[in-house]
């Protein structure tokens, strides 16, 4: 699986590489490319505060600066789907993926963009809504749900995206990955939101983890990168790299152990 070339575009977005070994400069493609050799990869992204949070005022675009911006399309280009729980797809008010002009040719032979591929068990969807009806035909929005889920509301479902069914009376995200992986979307890029990504973790489908720490203090008791029950014992992740920029932002990967 080859994640980007390392002939970036001229003035391409760079960070400076902390971690495994110092370097001045990094592009954004050679520091985030997916691994290769791998049958299929999660990597979940998330930007949060210095005190953990991970949103302002219920949503995450006050804690970006510009580079996490273009890593944040970034990710979208090297996806072959972006995965999203229908509530985070809800309150960040999602379209289809955008074509970034910046990253164009990441996609060569591919769709121009990624499908979006949009978790629910209840279909509480807007269905007139651009996430579904100006979605190209070439990357129709996947709609991820359950068997139980209601018959109606899949049907209308099914008159504007494609379905995948995984799992009875829940979402079995394992079995959604695999059905996304059999359809050739082998690298799935995981936005939120918190629960999402917290189930993803509790069922070992997620690989790694991108995480943009921004130089700000929130508190309060906002939204967090992780919601759900605490896990016993706490899962363990190791630092494959870590970039930062000079106003302070940080870039982190890191991998899932075990």
């Amino acid at each position: 699986m080859n994640g980007a070339p390392s002939d970036a575009p001229p003035g391409a977005p760079s960070v400076n590489r902390l971690v495994p070994a110092p370097l001045e400069t990094v592009t954004l493609p050679e520091a985030f490319a997916f691994p290769e050799g791998v049958e299929h990869w999660v990597r979940a992204v998330f930007v949060a505060s210095v005190d953990g949070a991970a949103t302002i005022a219920g949503h995450a675009g006050g804690l970006g600066n510009d580079t996490d911006k273009s890593l944040f399309a970034l990710n979208r280009a090297l996806a072959d789907v972006i995965l999203v729980g229908a509530g985070t797809a809800r309150i960040e008010d999602y379209g289809p993926a955008e074509d970034d002009r910046q990253w164009r040719h990441l996609r060569q032979g591919r769709t121009p963009t990624a499908p979006m591929a949009v978790v629910s068990h209840s279909l509480d969807f807007d269905f007139s809504s651009p996430l579904f009806t100006e979605a190209p035909d070439d990357a129709r929005t996947i709609v991820i749900t359950c068997a139980d889920a209601p018959a109606q509301a899949r049907a209308q479902a099914a008159e504007v995206a494609e379905v995948v069914v995984a799992g009875r009376s829940t979402v079995n995200l394992s079995a959604a990955i695999a059905e996304l992986v059999s359809r050739g979307l082998t690298r799935i890029v995981c936005e939120g939101g918190p629960r999402l990504f917290t189930d993803l973790l509790r069922t070992g489908d997620v690989d790694e983890l991108s995480l943009t720490r921004s130089p700000m203090l929130v508190a309060g008791d906002g939204t967090s990168i992780l919601h759900g029950a605490r896990f016993d014992p706490p899962a363990d992740l190791s630092l494959a790299s870590l970039y930062g920029t000079d106003d302070g932002y940080l870039y982190l990967l890191y991998r899932r152990t075990g």
